[in-house]
């Protein structure tokens, strides 16, 4: 048995994280699909998770990244009030290149066949009109079009919650909620970033943004030509003098050993999903002095709305329990002074309470 396989039955069977319930490999020879679909927990009720379609370098990549998003899905689930636990999927693949009526179609059988125990949305490399395709073979799929049922982009309230974090976050380290005045850099302006700029414009903050594609720069730019500058990459945004808050918007990891020493932000609050890069990260930006909103707090509007869609989507309502991340993050920040830990420890420790007071009542 290799390394890699003693790593993940470890995280599945002998993780002091708890384990996993189910992952099932998924292959269609036909289509070219190969998947991973990874059940955390189902305390709370059916998993639910977006659908990643990303080229992993390795197969064994992808796993180790669907076991820890579903983890993180858990976490994000029972925080955010939802009565669901945490999954995730992720293709193997090119979506540019490799993605297919046929391979998401496949993709929907295999989904489907979980009997409910997972639903389905999208996430990075998939989008609302392949969710329409795979909930032609699977009815556990949400993030579909208005046309055919669904509730459309989550994007839009993802950006909302992290705007109310990031407003949560100003409002315990300044004692005002105002970001009006506030530099804020933004790295990714992608399907979240870009409504993320929009809210931090009407509030007259001064944002700098980022992107590996300099079309969706340019396009943010010339939607806010006043208020908005750029800068070549990350490594430039996080050193940006006089920045108040950092929010990274595009892949995980983005808070490691090196970007926390030079970081220069006094609070980081963005949409991307797992931003520590590794266990005692948390501890190095409190060590700093600087403010961490807990991301799958923050990020949690899409979630809400995907899971209001099984319910029968009401725009109105979803966007009531978005904006209640902002009492939902002053309260992490709370415990974490209460308890004298970092925020997404408070932030674990609450969710884990209600996910074990979930299973005890079965």
């Amino acid at each position: 048995m290799t390394d890699v396989s003693d790593g993940v039955l470890h995280t599945l069977f002998r993780s002091e994280q708890g384990g996993h319930e189910q992952v099932v490999l998924c292959q269609d020879r036909a289509s070219g699909l190969k998947a991973v679909i990874a059940l955390h927990s189902t305390a709370l009720g059916p998993a639910l998770g977006g659908t990643r379609f990303y080229p992993y370098a390795t197969e064994e990549e992808a796993v180790a990244d669907a076991l820890n998003l579903a983890r993180g899905m858990s976490y994000k689930n029972a925080m955010a009030g939802l009565d669901h636990g945490g999954g995730k999927a992720v293709i193997i693949g090119d979506p540019g290149t490799d993605k297919s009526e046929e391979l998401l179609l496949a993709y929907g059988r295999f989904v489907a066949s979980l009997g409910g125990r997972y639903v389905t949305a999208c996430d990075v490399g998939t989008y609302v009109a392949d969710m329409d395709v795979v909930a032609r073979e699977c009815r556990w799929t949400t993030g579909r079009s208005p046309e055919n049922g669904g509730a459309g982009d989550s994007s839009v309230l993802t950006a909302f919650g992290v705007y109310q974090g990031m407003r949560a976050s100003a409002q315990h380290l300044w004692g005002d909620p105002s970001l009006r005045g506030r530099r804020i850099g933004v790295a990714g302006v992608g399907k979240v970033g870009h409504h993320l700029v929009d809210h931090l414009c009407k509030e007259n903050a001064e944002v700098v943004i980022t992107d590996v594609r300099e079309d969706a720069v340019r396009r943010v730019l010339d939607r806010h030509p006043q208020g908005v500058t750029a800068v070549a990459d990350t490594e430039a945004l996080i050193r940006t003098e006089g920045l108040d808050v950092y929010a990274p918007c595009a892949l995980g990891g983005a808070l490691n050993d090196d970007s926390v020493p030079v970081l220069t932000a006094a609070v980081v609050c963005g949409a991307a999903n797992n931003q520590l890069a590794h266990p005692g990260v948390e501890k190095d930006l409190a060590d700093r002095g600087i403010l961490y909103a807990p991301d799958y707090v923050v990020n949690a509007g899409g979630v809400i709305q995907v899971a209001d869609e099984l319910h029968g989507f009401d725009f109105d309502r979803c966007r009531a329990k978005a904006a209640k991340i902002f009492d939902t993050t002053l309260a992490i920040f709370a415990r974490a002074k209460s308890d004298g830990i970092p925020p997404a420890a408070a932030a674990d420790r609450i969710a884990e309470q209600r996910m074990a007071e979930a299973r005890a009542s079965r």
